[in-house]
């Protein structure tokens, strides 16, 4: 069973920074998991935001986070995180660590994201 907790949600104002965590109690042998962060509003669909592969050398951004937001992974740690600059009220979300069976490199498709963090909240004020 994997496990996902995240973390480092809160209010900014508008240009402002935070940093997410997701501690990630991963089943690790001979499984290797994609990690990402997924956000959603109320009466919206849940959207991607960034996913990083396995070993941390490919990143995937959605674009409107591009140049903004940073994922990465310690995977020493379990963790991964993402860092969150020039903040904008619309990045206002609950956001959403996942992990999914990673196959190389490739980004995995949403449905291929088996498990979910409960959520924290960000909120971004104008």
């Amino acid at each position: 069973q994997v496990h996902l907790v995240e973390s480092g949600g809160g209010s900014v104002q508008a240009g402002g920074s935070l940093r997410l965590s997701c501690a990630a109690d991963l089943e690790t042998v001979n499984i290797y998991y994609a990690l990402g962060w997924f956000r959603q509003v109320p009466g919206k669909e849940r959207e991607f935001v960034a996913a990083v592969s396995w070993t941390g050398a490919s990143t995937y951004y959605t674009d409107s986070v591009k140049g903004r937001f940073t994922i990465s992974r310690d995977n020493a740690q379990n963790t991964v995180y993402l860092r969150m600059n020039s903040l904008k009220p619309e990045d206002t979300a609950v956001y959403y660590c996942t992990a999914a069976r990673a196959v190389g490199e490739a980004p995995p498709a949403r449905h291929e994201y088996e498990y979910w963090g409960q959520g924290t909240q960000v909120t971004v004020s104008s």
